[in-house]
């Protein structure tokens, strides 16, 4: 494709609470209702930058977080072949579309009765499946399936997305009580993902929550919260999954990869073992027979939505074949709806082919994406090399 494939490996898609409502078990409908008057209760809505927001996307309705045509569009304009998609759409706190049922997404179902997330989650996972089918070429659905409610019905669910055209599946970032991922609990999970050939995720949004309200909260949470969300990384490399099922690949999504070289460097440090450890004996490499960067090249993904300077100056670090960018539609942090600028910010000084990796061959590889259909959608809407790198100031805002 002469231009650039661009796949988002971060969107998010989600309908409004009265389609969820169709989706759901009818036995768990009036649960719903009660729920969604409970979170529209305690709803903070900034109107100012809501109204600015409307303003900039000319959007009122969020209609590119569920309306199929509107979606397509977007991406068109947006200059995006393909993109991966996960729930909880509105950030904006409007209610205009819904978090995936009973906190079942980003929330990772915490405080909520195990049962109720379950049936959220196939909710959204239905309505997922049918939003992946009106475009499939372009859509990359991630089922919602929360294991730490129960493993039997996760496999299960894993099976059922399997079945339904979604590639991968996204898993509580936190487990809160439940027992921690390297319980061998988990074990049927990670081998059904195997065996499927679905892409593990975990996503950032549930970060702690320990202090309640006061002085510098939301400071205190955004210094904290890339911890929460890459904690499962080191965990389940750690712990063996990845020796276990070597076919297993698994991303973190929206939670940069600044962090990525200096955590791994420190995890081959301990297994190369040397003063500071040796009193540990063997325990560093009793399960794992590969230094942990070794899993990291061919197990595990960074999809860094806007990726920052941090991780444009440490993508050899990182890895050139392991990074992956993401627009975070709908979301105001990401580029939308200005990504044609940010790409051409961000990646006029790389070269073009670590460009085209980063922005859509990564993606594309990882999820198996049928480059053939997609090649006339990259030749109508793609951004040329022209574009990408071209000159700081050569460009007018999009």
């Amino acid at each position: 494709m002469a231009n650039y494939l661009i796949v988002s490996g971060d969107g998010h898609a989600g309908p409004p609470p009265e389609v969820y409502r169709e989706y759901l078990d009818p036995e768990f409908r009036e649960r719903f209702d009660r729920h969604q008057e409970e979170l529209a209760a305690g709803r903070m809505v900034d109107q100012g930058f809501v109204d600015e927001w409307d303003e900039e996307t000319g959007d009122r309705e969020m209609r590119a977080a569920y309306d199929s045509a509107v979606r397509d569009r977007v991406l068109d304009e947006e200059g995006v072949a393909a993109e991966v998609l996960f729930p909880d759409a509105d950030v904006l706190g409007t209610g205009r579309t819904a978090s995936s049922p009973f906190g079942s997404g980003l929330a990772s179902g915490a405080g909520a009765d195990p049962e109720a997330v379950r049936a959220g989650a196939r909710a959204h996972n239905r309505w997922l499946a049918d939003f992946v089918a009106e475009s499939p070429t372009r859509r990359i659905g991630v089922a919602v399936v929360p294991i730490t409610a129960g493993v039997e019905e996760a496999v299960a669910e894993i099976r059922w997305a399997a079945e339904h055209g979604l590639k991968g599946v996204m898993i509580p970032t936190r487990w809160f009580d439940a027992p921690a991922y390297l319980d061998p609990v988990y074990e049927p999970v990670w081998a059904a993902l195997a065996e499927a050939g679905l892409v593990l995720h975990t996503h950032s949004g549930a970060g702690p929550a320990d202090y309640g309200p006061g002085p510098g909260v939301v400071g205190i949470y955004a210094a904290e919260a890339w911890w929460w969300a890459a904690r499962p990384f080191w965990v389940l490399l750690l712990s063996g999954v990845f020796e276990r099922h070597p076919d297993l690949r698994y991303v973190i999504a929206e939670n940069g990869a600044w962090w990525v070289p200096d955590i791994v460097a420190r995890m081959d440090e301990k297994w190369l073992g040397g003063h500071t450890t040796r009193k540990f004996g063997d325990a560093f490499t009793r399960d794992l027979s590969m230094k942990p960067s070794e899993y990291v090249d061919r197990n595990c993904f960074f999809a860094a939505s806007t990726p920052g300077v941090d991780e444009i100056e440490r993508r050899h670090a990182i890895g050139v074949g392991n990074l992956i960018w993401g627009n975070d539609l709908p979301h105001p942090e990401g580029t939308y709806p200005h990504t044609r600028r940010w790409i051409n910010e961000r990646f006029r000084d790389v070269p073009e082919d670590e460009a085209r990796r980063i922005l859509g061959l990564n993606a594309a590889e990882l999820y198996g994406l049928d480059l053939e259909a997609l090649a006339p959608i990259v030749e109508r809407i793609g951004m040329t090399p022209d574009e990408v790198h071209a000159p700081a100031g050569a460009t007018e805002e999009v």
